[in-house]
């Protein structure tokens, strides 16, 4: 009895989710635990939806795989989750303490410049949107800026708001560290080692304007290399057993920190589908669920519960219709209505 013990510990101490190597692996289609007829019911809304691109996938596997996978288009604010893990690599080489101040870093922007209090607000308060800082931000839509609280309304920390500033001066602050660019270093440090197949650094461009210092970092990423990435947070940072991103920064940055708009909740720079404040939001996830959520309809979505991730895309550059937040949840509910128990 011992022993089996002993063998089942090592069968899963050793377990390694399944993920794909140059491409990726497709769910056979005469074993699969889902509904081919629900599945389908599920692609004919989305495409009634405006989603370009689509992709579901299971134990590491592609369940279903639609539209333009391959094209990388913008990403909008899926881009700060992407940040969020080259901010977790620069904290666990020691080159970002997440509590150091703005005052310490040297952190400033144009008149009017941040106030002696403002400079108080640290790293870790602009992962959590919580830095109390209310400076004009690039990329920032009329909608944010019309929301945006009024200047030194509150203090540093104390106070969530989906807040650009805090975004873009992040990037600023992980460059200054690491020594290179937000998109290399994307590429070098997660996108060559889970295999992404489309995604190109040159390719990437920031946005610098008058309104402020620090310019915001667009991405452009497919489908499928968006997937690779869900997977490799739905697999604690690790690829094929590997280490890309430390677990534990993983399980930090996904956990709910603050109560956030829509009834969800916000990490490091990830919503979460729960929140501090129990409450029922729209997507009715299982617990410890959580997304990356960009305006113009990009969603990359990860269910650990049920070992899913789901990438929802419509391709802004050709300036679709896309679908409200209440749509894609009930996208999200076929499509897990579509794996059969």
């Amino acid at each position: 009895m011992r022993y089996a013990w002993l063998l089942l510990f090592t069968l899963v101490a050793v377990r390694v989710q399944a993920a794909p190597a140059a491409e990726w692996t497709r769910a056979p289609a005469a074993a699969s635990e889902w509904s081919s007829a629900k599945l389908a019911e599920a692609t004919d809304y989305a495409k009634a939806h405006n989603v370009t691109a689509l992709m579901v996938v299971r134990h590491g596997e592609v369940v279903v795989e639609w539209g333009d996978t391959t094209k990388p288009t913008e990403l909008a604010s899926v881009r700060k989750s992407l940040l969020s893990a080259l901010v977790g690599l620069a904290m666990h080489r020691h080159q970002i303490d997440l509590d150091a101040t703005l005052d310490r870093l040297g952190i400033d922007d144009t008149v009017p410049a941040l106030s002696a209090e403002e400079k108080r607000a640290t790293v870790r308060m602009l992962l959590e949107a919580r830095s109390g800082i209310y400076h004009p931000a690039l990329s920032e839509t009329a909608g944010m800026a019309a929301r945006r609280p009024p200047r030194f309304s509150h203090a540093p920390g104390t106070f969530w708001y989906y807040n650009n500033w805090d975004f873009n001066a992040l990037g600023t602050i992980y460059e200054r560290a690491a020594g290179t660019s937000i998109h290399q270093a994307f590429a070098r440090e997660i996108a060559r080692k889970i295999g992404m197949q489309d995604y190109d650094p040159a390719a990437q461009r920031y946005v610098r304007g008058a309104a402020s210092l620090h310019p915001t970092y667009p991405f452009r990423m497919s489908a499928r290399d968006l997937a690779r990435f869900a997977l490799l947070f739905l697999d604690g940072g690790r690829w094929n057993g590997t280490p890309v991103i430390p677990a534990e920064w993983v399980r930090e940055s996904t956990r709910p920190h603050s109560d956030a708009d829509w009834d969800f909740g916000y990490g490091y720079l990830w919503w979460t589908a729960n929140a501090p404040t129990p409450r029922e939001n729209l997507l009715r996830l299982p617990a410890g669920s959580y997304f990356a959520w960009g305006a113009g309809g990009q969603y990359a979505i990860v269910i650990p519960a049920e070992d899913l991730v789901i990438v929802e895309r419509t391709d802004r550059d050709r300036h679709l219709a896309h679908p409200k937040p209440p749509e894609v949840a009930h996208l999200v509910e076929l499509i897990r209505a579509a794996c059969r128990p």
